[in-house]
């Protein structure tokens, strides 16, 4: 998300999920008077996966196609030039776009895009297509004029009957209105406004609350990847336990986990590759938290050892690895529409497998780092100050 990180030292949260409060709930897959017990089923060789929630259904491409980069800082978008690119992903198989109020003008390309699906593509084809938004209020009064107001804001913008999936943002935890407005998405969801609800950058205490009060979300969508592996501690635990999917982004750090960056040397001005995007700048600050330049290439050189023995690229690596974690349904790629394209890096993904060589060989370099959720907290900590 297109904010500064700031880094928390993290204190001990009261976030260890109890096991009487599951017993009583989750293993009977309801909290109160909702079901909140969700599922992912991946078919066709991996590319898809079907999130599930009671009645509520939504088949999603496991990589994701992020839109923030639509919203400024990494270089000019033609509007026509977008539209034609997004149909290229979706042509190739990745056909699941996600964007957000903030970001820019993505809603309103989607709108663009899914008419031109509608005229020039099969009506089995747009069946494939899933447009995924974010709402990111400020953290003010939530009432059901407010929300329904700001949700069809995003609806006419997409030119869609119902939203694919809301993922819900909220700034100040101190502020329990995250509550109110959970609740009047939800009821929105029942008038057929939204398919599903769900989350983004939400930690687990946060998560566990929003169960609690019988809120039936699909997904939390967090920062995830090699190097930062928080969703894969408290998180993870959470998810497993509630069925709750993890969508990611940040997976490959902006680009910074690719050959691009391979032997960089970043301490000599101009003599390596520019930090000259939000989000390269953004995730070489979590490099810096994790374990430092030095550490992240040996990363970099042990990945691009195991991307020339699959003959893949380093991107590709990082996010089948992200992939094959535990909870983990989805997970973002950028796109720079109509200024760069990674449709055969993102294809190969769904074939490669890594073998236990390959994760143990990552695992030796990753232990030598911090560990992220002691360093900045927990999933979504980086956007707040708890």
């Amino acid at each position: 998300m297109p904010m500064s990180v700031h880094f928390v030292i993290a204190t001990n949260l009261a976030t260890t999920v109890s096991s009487n409060w599951f017993h009583r709930n989750v293993s009977r897959r309801r909290i109160g008077s909702s079901s909140v017990k969700c599922s992912t089923e991946t078919t066709e060789a991996d590319r898809w996966a079907k999130l599930k929630n009671g009645n509520d259904s939504l088949e999603i491409c496991r990589v994701l196609n992020g839109m923030w980069q639509t919203s400024g800082g990494w270089g000019k978008i033609d509007r026509n030039d977008a539209v034609e690119a997004m149909l290229r992903y979706a042509d190739a198989g990745l056909s699941t776009f996600d964007m957000a109020d903030i970001y820019g003008p993505s809603e309103d390309l989607y709108g663009i895009f899914i008419n031109r699906v509608r005229r020039e593509r099969p009506p089995e084809y747009l069946e494939k297509i899933k447009g995924l938004t974010k709402w990111v209020p400020p953290p003010v009064k939530m009432t059901r004029s407010y929300v329904r107001e700001n949700i069809e804001k995003s609806r006419k913008r997409m030119d869609v009957a119902s939203l694919d999936m809301l993922q819900f943002h909220w700034w100040d935890y101190a502020n329990d209105g995250y509550l109110d407005a959970l609740k009047h998405l939800t009821d929105l969801k029942e008038e057929g406004k939204i398919k599903t609800v769900a989350l983004t950058n939400f930690d687990t205490e946060r998560l566990q609350k929003i169960l609690e009060n019988g809120i039936p979300v699909v997904s939390n969508q967090v920062q995830h990847s090699i190097v930062d592996m928080r969703p894969q501690q408290r998180m993870a635990q959470l998810c497993e336990l509630s069925g709750v999917k993890l969508i990611t982004y940040g997976t490959v750090m902006g680009g910074l986990l690719s050959e691009k960056f391979l032997d960089a040397n970043l301490t000599i001005p101009f003599a390596g590759p520019c930090l000259n995007t939000p989000s390269l700048q953004k995730y070489k600050r979590m490099v810096d938290a994790w374990g430092g330049w030095n550490l992240f290439q040996g990363l970099l050189r042990t990945m691009k050892s195991i991307a020339t023995k699959h003959g893949v690229s380093i991107p590709t690596v990082a996010v089948r690895y992200v992939l094959d974690q535990p909870g983990v349904a989805g997970s973002m790629i950028g796109v720079r529409l109509g200024l760069a394209e990674h449709i055969q890096d993102a294809n190969a993904i769904f074939s490669l497998v890594l073998d236990d060589e390959d994760v143990n060989s990552i695992q030796e370099v990753t232990k030598k780092g911090k560990d992220l959720l002691q360093v900045i907290g927990d999933c979504g900590d980086e956007y707040r100050t708890i």
